[in-house]
């Protein structure tokens, strides 16, 4: 059965959550070491991991989770129509400008832009803004960078990913929890890492490493990610995606005074949106939002030393390879989300395989199958049996 038009599972007017998955033609190695060869993509890791980290700062999206695994990729997404709608059109022009600049430095990194530049740019604001909170526009530019980079390492060319990248809808908390514990503990189930903190280039190993009293050092915010060919022609910059390097300070300053944004030192995890929701809209917007992300807002009615001590239970019982029973202390966490506590390991550990087109909650799934004008959803007999 064909894959359903984009257009119809993402909604760009309204805030979603969507889970996300590219994989590279013919699930050759993405990063990691080929057996065959014994030539090592380990690197490419942390391409993708700064590549994402650049994009944060730049849509107006929140990363959830992610993980990059040898031969594909998970991120989970929120797009946020609300945030960019309150953008200025000069902060607009900026960001894209970031993204696609018209010319560029020796050193391959956008050059400042002059005025009659950014007009030109401001002219077709409307269409940039939803651009800028489109999955898709996401999508491409991390797609798209990776596969010229990958490209030019192995001197070839055609393909590098398998095809449009799979995009789930996550319609309730308790999908977005599962499936943000399924990506975290991607390393686990495959076997080549033993805990959340040894799972290396996961969202789950940024949180723990910006709680440890000596968190690693970390890019500086003013640094993009780098190595690009030097400037293409300006006719073809709007359709060719290319990862920029550091950025000046003086453009720097300019993009922040457009964003309203008082620079401050960023912690490793800050490009990754909040775990905890917060209570009230005063209490998200009373700590400045970081440079490295969209906004302040959470996606779960857990704190993070919650969210990671159930990760870490789930993590030993997929790595045992045996089924254990869920501690009573985390039982109810499980439970005020609607998840039946004896279910929920089977649940993460079997996600990819319970739920297909969108996850959640039958309610949830009912719902999204009547907007999609159908009697039903692949996953529902599955939710009915994981959710109270």
């Amino acid at each position: 059965m064909p894959r359903l038009p984009r257009a119809m599972v993402v909604d760009p007017v309204d805030v979603g959550v969507y889970h996300c998955i590219s994989r590279c033609v013919r699930r050759a190695f993405l990063c990691g070491v080929d057996a065959v060869s014994g030539k090592s993509f380990e690197h490419r890791r942390q391409w993708i991991q700064d590549r994402m980290r650049w994009l944060a700062g730049i849509f107006g999206i929140d990363v959830l989770a992610f993980a990059v695994m040898s031969n594909h990729l998970h991120i989970v997404l929120r797009n946020r129509p609300d945030v960019i709608a309150g953008w200025s059109d000069d902060e607009v022009a900026q960001r894209w400008w970031r993204l696609f600049p018209l010319r560029r430095e020796p050193d391959g990194s956008p050059a400042e832009p002059e005025d009659h530049e950014l007009q030109m740019l401001v002219a077709r604001v409307a269409s940039l803004r939803s651009r800028l909170a489109d999955v898709s526009w996401f999508m491409r530019c991390l797609s798209e960078g990776i596969a010229r980079r990958a490209n030019r390492e192995d001197d070839c060319t055609g393909r590098f990913w398998e095809g449009r990248y799979k995009c789930q809808p996550l319609l309730d908390e308790a999908a977005i929890v599962a499936c943000m514990a399924y990506v975290d503990l991607n390393p686990i189930r495959a076997g080549i890492a033993a805990t959340p903190e040894a799972s290396t280039f996961t969202s789950a190993h940024e949180r723990i490493q910006a709680e440890a009293p000596t968190p690693l050092p970390q890019p500086s915010v003013t640094q993009t990610p780098p190595v690009q060919t030097p400037t293409a022609q300006a006719t073809s910059a709007q359709s060719t995606t290319k990862t920029p390097t550091a950025t000046p300070a003086t453009r720097k300053t300019k993009t922040t005074a457009a964003a309203g944004l008082a620079p401050r030192l960023m912690r490793r995890d800050d490009w990754l949106a909040p775990l905890e929701l917060a209570s009230t809209h005063a209490e998200e917007q009373a700590t400045p939002v970081p440079l490295g992300r969209a906004s302040n807002r959470g996606c779960l009615p857990l704190t993070l030393a919650e969210y990671l001590q159930l990760l870490d239970w789930t993590g030993r019982q997929i790595r045992r390879d045996k089924r254990g029973a869920i501690p009573a202390d985390l039982a109810p966490i499980v439970l005020c989300l609607g998840i039946l506590p004896d279910q929920w390991l089977h649940l993460v550990s079997r996600y990819g395989t319970l739920f297909r087109s969108a996850a959640g909650r039958p309610s949830s799934l009912q719902d999204e199958a009547t907007r999609r004008e159908k009697r039903w959803l692949q996953g529902s007999v599955s939710a009915r049996q994981v959710f109270a």
